[in-house]
């Protein structure tokens, strides 16, 4: 009986793990877009040890603020649409 359940127990794992491999492979699910691209400089306000940093520039009207913190791979978006500054 114990040896079911390993053997179960096993089996399952590796199930698991076969049906998640696929994952890393797939390809971006994008939506499409166009050629251009935004290449300016975005203005960086960089702020004291233990704050996060702030990065903002304009996109077609709109002011974009990225919020991060040093290299993680967290980031908070905000959008302020039709920003008077950006042209």
């Amino acid at each position: 009986m114990k040896r079911r359940i390993i053997a179960a127990a096993v089996t399952l794992a590796v199930g698991s793990a076969a049906g998640c491999g696929a994952k890393a492979n797939e390809p971006f699910k994008d939506a499409p877009r166009t050629g251009t691209t935004n290449s300016t400089p975005a203005d960086t306000i960089t702020m004291p040890d233990g704050f996060s940093n702030v990065g903002t520039k304009c996109d077609h009207g709109n002011r974009i603020y990225v919020v991060y913190h040093g290299d993680s791979a967290y980031a908070s978006i905000a959008v302020v649409p039709a920003d008077p500054t950006c042209r």
